[in-house]
């Protein structure tokens, strides 16, 4: 792998710099993280500031609406945005990162026109409805159901840890349409309105008091046909589409953001005297390791993921496996650096450590992504 820059790349970098330099002093101060419709303004603004300047879909198709910039271009956009202190993507995360994506590489050519520039803008927002009561890891059990009636599908069921229900405009929406097939041949990936009737949304408190994802209870929902992304019965196909983006490079920017906190914590170490520690400096030098291989990781999966046509690999699984980890002993380290200061709820680094406790269960349990790395990497028989 070519780790150097070409003089056009590094062109690239100067330009973005000097916008950013000129964007975030109009950027506004991050609304109450309680505060769900503030926080999809806020994130929705940005969004459109990036559409305007030309960076929004950065790496997209440009059949697709987006740039199609080289890995090495999307990297350093992700490189700079994060060193600056720019908003993060936010309430537009799933829509920018999942389904958008998932559209662009399995949707037809009305349903990228009608879909892509909302989310490109920032016009629209999208929650994910994968997750059931009974179907968490094991996503193929769903029970959502959704019968064929002339030119719609009629769906009841319920939903679960549906991030950004309360706040979408849009549901990427797994539905079992055949339930005498083998269950993950009976799926189907659909895009539900938000404001249709019998959708009711239940917001879900996080520890950190939050309420980003909610329960979803579908109650005779009627979800036009054409609202199908793929085929009826082939969404497990579509669904490994959405989760190797999820898994794939939906977290490629934190990296960067973790790598900026492990910096600060290290001056912080200084500053307040638990530098002299030396097992504390010996963790945070494993951790800038740690980070610095699963960048070049990142790399990796991001150029192999263009040789593939844009989709990423099963590489994902080993990121977002290792990634999950890292960053639970990253905060448990920033709770060593800060002392009792760890304790207070208003402080960033506290809200990260809490968050950071569902990175193993989120966007597939770290048990799944051995799972994955084991049969699908390494050639492993399946466990009985």
């Amino acid at each position: 792998m070519d780790l150097t820059y070409t003089e056009e790349e590094e062109d690239f970098r100067a330009r973005l710099r000097a916008w950013l330099t000129t964007a975030l002093p109009q950027v506004p101060p991050k609304p109450d993280p309680l505060d769900w419709t503030a926080r999809r303004a806020h994130d929705t603004a940005w969004q459109r500031m990036l559409y305007d300047a030309g960076y929004a879909g950065l790496h997209w198709p440009e059949t697709a609406g987006g740039r199609g910039a080289t890995p090495t271009q999307h990297l350093i956009y992700l490189e700079e945005t994060e060193r600056a202190g720019a908003p993060y993507v936010g309430a537009n995360f799933v829509g920018l990162l999942h389904a958008g994506p998932t559209i662009a590489a399995e949707g037809t050519a009305a349903q990228r026109e009608r879909w892509l520039p909302p989310v490109l803008r920032g016009d629209e927002i999208w929650c994910q409805g994968f997750s059931e009561p009974d179907a968490g890891s094991d996503l193929a059990a769903l029970r959502t159901r959704a019968v064929r009636d002339g030119d719609d599908y009629v769906v009841s069921g319920s939903k679960i840890w549906t991030s950004h229900a309360e706040v979408a405009d849009w549901c990427e929406l797994l539905v079992r349409t055949d339930p005498g097939a083998p269950k993950h041949r009976g799926i189907t990936w659909l895009a539900m309105p938000m404001d249709a009737p019998g959708i009711t949304v239940r917001p879900l408190r996080t520890l950190a008091g939050s309420a980003e994802f909610a329960e979803v209870f579908l109650d005779e929902v009627r979800i036009p046909a054409a609202h199908r992304v793929g085929e009826e019965n082939d969404g497990w196909r579509v669904t490994m589409v959405t989760l190797s983006f999820e898994r794939g490079t939906a977290f490629v920017g934190e990296v960067v953001a973790c790598r900026r906190t492990l910096a600060a914590l290290a001056d912080t170490a200084k500053a307040n005297g638990s530098w002299d520690d030396s097992s504390l400096r010996r963790q945070l030098g494993r951790l800038n390791a740690e980070f610095t291989a699963l960048w070049r990781l990142t790399q990796w999966n991001v150029s192999e993921a263009q040789r593939a046509g844009g989709v990423p690999g099963v590489g994902g699984s080993v990121f977002k496996l290792r990634y999950s980890h890292a960053r639970q002993e990253l905060f448990d380290t920033a709770a060593r650096v800060l002392g009792p200061d760890a304790l207070d709820l208003d402080r960033e680094p506290t809200l990260d450590r809490l968050s950071s406790l569902a990175y193993t269960i989120a966007a597939g349990t770290s048990q799944i992504q051995r799972n994955i790395v084991a049969e699908r990497i390494l050639g492993l028989p399946k466990g009985r």
